[in-house]
């Protein structure tokens, strides 16, 4: 059993169109500089679960909603959080071709009952291969093409533990980790 721990954020997509994410620290889980004899450390993230709900009570997006939605976790230096609206993704970030994209869904309201359709998961690590963060910070990103009709918060939560690279594993994930 590894040390296994969860770490979460959260973005209300309010009734707005566009891009938003919120930023999450992880400096103090990550240390990629090998010093004399240690190693760097990095974080794995076996597991992402992403939640769809309505913001104003914690139950389902209601049946009748309507809106369509793109999200993703993406290891990302020093991006500054913004409200869906004001941010700004650039095109080819959102697709499982980003060497930066840990986790991605997509989400439709307007299914027959709450909380259908399930949100549509095209890229998530797993416990036989994780994705192993090396800097600062992750981002909850998403793009917002069809305004929700209710305010729908859109939470993740991530499974992770701290691991030891060797120095040769932490240069490559350097280099594939740089916008």
């Amino acid at each position: 059993m590894k040390d296994v721990f969860y770490l979460d954020t959260a973005i209300d997509t309010t009734t707005s169109t566009g891009d938003g994410l919120a930023t999450l620290d992880l400096s103090s889980y990550v240390d990629p500089i090998a010093r004399g004899r240690a190693k760097g450390t990095g974080l794995a993230i076996y597991k992402v679960f992403f939640d769809f709900s309505n913001s104003a009570d914690n139950a389902p997006v209601p049946s009748g909603s309507t809106g369509q939605l793109r999200c993703g976790l993406i290891s990302s230096p020093g991006l500054p959080s913004a409200a869906v609206g004001s941010g700004s993704i650039t095109a080819g970030t959102l697709v499982a071709g980003n060497d930066l994209m840990i986790a991605g869904a997509d989400f439709a309201a307007g299914g027959t009952a709450a909380g259908d359709p399930a949100p549509n998961m095209f890229l998530k690590p797993s416990k036989e291969v994780p994705y192993v963060v090396v800097r600062d910070q992750v981002s909850l990103m998403v793009d917002v093409k069809t305004a929700m009709s209710t305010n729908t918060l859109l939470s993740v939560r991530l499974e992770c533990a701290q691991v030891t690279l060797d120095q040769s594993t932490l240069n490559q994930l350097l280099r594939t980790q740089t916008v």
